[in-house]
């Protein structure tokens, strides 16, 4: 007698705007201990400043990458988040619906294409992907009310939550300037204290675990593609999305790493201080 496989559960993304912010917070603050494992990305409008040769990335320091970066998001503002959240055995929330598995994309209004400063190649690439600009500016939510309520949700400052992200200096450099309300510090080894303040110990960057696993490089969907992992809903370069691809690729790649990826925690790839 065959037996029909009950269809997976459909992910949503729930999109978060002013008007829906704060019950989006009570719903992840009374989750939050049952799924302590937040892989996090976001969207931002590129970068303004860059380095003048080639081979920086190759030839220069932590502190040197640290400060290109400070430059870029101490005058830039954030425009999206994406939240995934998962027990320890990778199990996404329902939230009283057994049919669905939900995640979370935030949407800001800071951002002004037409008044603040940018890369017009990464606006030109959001767009096509599907980011509105213009509803963002309208309905989006204020960074001062997001990093409050972020500050009280059981997120940040909690010992119990790790972090999952890819590639994520500039990721953590935002919303640690949200977070503190002021410009990144001028050294690097204070933002790193403020990163373990904030998100703990527990932080990995799969970029950073690539490096003690065998034929993986890349950007994050060459390298699902070389895992085998599919993105299940919605697009590239959209956080809510791009957060739980991070999540599927750290399932995977956890259990290649030379020695087990627990020795890697609290390293963000190119700004490793020895």
């Amino acid at each position: 007698m065959s037996t029909t496989k009950p269809p997976s559960p459909q992910i949503t993304i729930r999109s978060v705007f002013a008007h829906n912010i704060d019950t989006e917070f009570r719903t992840i603050s009374s989750i939050i201990d049952d799924y302590p494992f937040v892989s996090m990305d976001t969207e931002f409008p590129g970068v303004v400043n860059r380095p003048n040769h080639h081979h920086f990335h190759h030839h220069h320091s932590p502190t040197d990458h640290y400060l290109l970066l400070k430059s870029n998001v101490d005058v830039l503002k954030l425009i999206q988040v994406g939240l995934t959240l998962t027990d320890a055995n990778g199990n996404l929330p329902d939230l009283g619906n057994p049919n669905c598995r939900y995640i979370w994309e935030f949407n800001f209004n800071d951002f002004d294409p037409s008044r603040d400063q940018h890369a017009s190649d990464s606006i030109e690439l959001l767009k096509r992907q599907g980011i509105d600009f213009e509803k963002n500016k309208k309905l989006g939510i204020c960074s001062v009310k997001f990093s409050e309520l972020m500050m009280t949700s059981g997120l940040v400052c909690n010992e119990h939550v790790s972090w999952v992200t890819f590639h994520s200096g500039y990721d953590f450099g935002y919303l640690v300037k949200m977070l503190t309300g002021r410009v990144l510090p001028g050294e690097l080894t204070r933002f790193l204290e403020l990163l373990n303040v904030f998100f703990g110990a527990r932080v990995y960057d799969v970029k950073h675990l690539m490096r003690y696993c065998e034929s993986l490089y890349g950007g994050l969907d060459r390298v699902a593609k070389t895992l085998e992992v599919d993105r299940a809903v919605g697009k590239c370069h959209q956080a809510g999305s791009d957060s739980l691809l991070t999540w599927h690729a750290f399932e995977k790649i956890r259990g290649l790493c030379n020695g087990g990826f627990e020795k890697y925690a609290g390293v963000l790839y190119g700004l490793e201080v020895v």
